[in-house]
């Protein structure tokens, strides 16, 4: 008779191990996709970019993001997350180092590529990876310390010009920086494999379960909730990363700030976050109600654009980096923390633990659509209308097409909302309190 030793479920401070780890990478990837951010106008004067240019590095991160995202989720179903998070981690240091080097805009431009084939299936895998080590234990909260160290790579990257400022008299040496960063994707990477080898031995992990293949059919499976949560991601991640690639430029030139304080404005994003996040996923996780204050969430982020755009805020102002933080920067900072701390972990609650990696992917895939569309379309707004610093009112159009997607999004969330308490709801609006 064979005896069958069950293995002992991974300590807490191992579970917790992992996470640091695996964050470590992301802190890397966050950093160099950020790292154009603080040299948008040195871009301009030492290469010659136009604004369509600058949004185009972005653009072009986003479609081959896309590309591979269509296999990124059987990828990492089919190999495992710490064999693909090596594997990306590795391909987003080298993107890093092609861009730093290049000669010219196209070479650049290959450089983002390279980091759009390897940032956003390297996020695809962490997230499986949490959700495996980490569902029904906490996994809201765990999501928001991993986006709490991952944006701290963003944070870093937009206050490179105050900790670095001996860099930012050309254009390259922010980027070799950026290159020396990017480091921290392999060694992250590098002790998450060490680790997940050395638990598979000892202790009974999570299972991804078995690999569904791809197919359009069953794409059109998933829920309702699933379509709308994808629905309210890309409207979301449209109005704000593509606002973030040009925030500095904007901010010096709208409204007549230094570079410095410029990307301390910016920064604030990922700051609020950093700190928001795991406390708001920790709350939900016991408390609940995740469609609500997705919706409240959406609805902070409606007036911001506009009230930069046209509004005097100097009243509604406190002082921060000897400048002026103004009150839609705290609003969007707060939507910033909540929606993502929420939408992220609430999708391993309505889509099946084998279909996990095929339905981030799908998420993160129609999500970098909508941002290589904005990138490009903002970039062009701006040249059209011939924004600069003698022509601030030239940034209206970016700013009123930024609006008009933060009133989808409201909508989405508004739907959302109402089909989770419906009796088609997967729990959204319950937490470890209510059951």
């Amino acid at each position: 008779m064979t005896t069958i030793i069950e293995k002992p479920q991974p300590s807490a401070f191992y579970r917790w191990l992992v996470l640091i780890f695996v964050s470590l990478a992301m802190f890397g990837n966050y950093y160099i996709y950020d790292s154009i951010n603080p040299i948008t106008d040195l871009l301009k004067s030492g290469l010659g970019f136009s604004d369509s240019d600058i949004g185009s590095l972005n653009t072009a991160y986003s479609i081959a993001a896309i590309v591979i995202l269509l296999f990124s989720g059987m990828i990492v179903d089919k190999y495992g997350t710490k064999n693909t998070t090596l594997f990306f981690g590795i391909l987003c240091t080298v993107s890093a180092l092609v861009t730093a080097l290049a000669p010219n805009y196209a070479t650049m431009i290959l450089g983002r590529v390279l980091l759009g084939l390897g940032a956003e299936p390297l996020i695809v895998a962490i997230t499986v990876t949490l959700a495996k080590w980490f569902k029904a234990k906490q996994l809201g909260f765990a999501m928001g310390m991993n986006l709490l160290i991952a944006r701290f790579g963003s944070w870093t990257a937009d206050r490179s010009p105050s900790f670095a400022s001996g860099l930012f008299d050309n254009w390259q040496d922010p980027l070799l920086l950026a290159f020396a960063v990017s480091i921290t994707c392999v060694i992250g990477a590098v002790v998450y494999w060490f680790l997940e080898t050395n638990a598979e031995k000892k202790y009974s992990l999570g299972e991804v379960g078995e690999t569904d293949k791809f197919n359009i059919k069953e794409i059109f499976k998933f829920s309702k909730s699933f379509w709308l949560i994808l629905a309210l991601c890309v409207t979301f991640y449209s109005a704000i990363f593509p606002f973030r690639t040009f925030a500095t430029k904007f901010f010096m030139e709208a409204h007549n700030l230094d570079r410095i304080d410029a990307s301390g404005l910016n920064s604030f994003l990922p700051l609020a976050s950093m700190f928001a996040t795991p406390l708001i996923g920790l709350l939900v996780d016991y408390k609940g109600k995740r469609a609500t204050f997705m919706m409240f969430g959406s609805l902070l982020i409606l007036p911001v654009y506009l009230l930069m755009a046209y509004v005097d805020l100097a009243p509604l102002s406190i002082v921060v980096f000897g400048e002026y933080l103004y009150l839609p920067i705290i609003l969007m900072g707060i939507a910033f923390s909540l929606i993502p701390a929420i939408m992220w972990p609430s999708v391993a609650y309505i889509v099946e633990e084998k279909r996990l990696g095929t339905g981030y992917a799908i998420m993160a895939l129609i999500q970098q659509a909508g941002v290589a569309s904005m990138n490009w379309a903002i970039g062009a707004a701006n040249d059209f209308s011939g924004a600069n610093v003698s022509n601030p009112d030239g940034y209206n159009l970016g700013m009123w097409m930024f609006s008009a997607l933060g009133i989808l999004g409201f909508i989405f969330a508004f739907f959302l909302r109402r089909e989770e308490l419906g009796p088609n709801g997967h729990g959204l609006e319950k937490g470890i309190t209510s059951e």
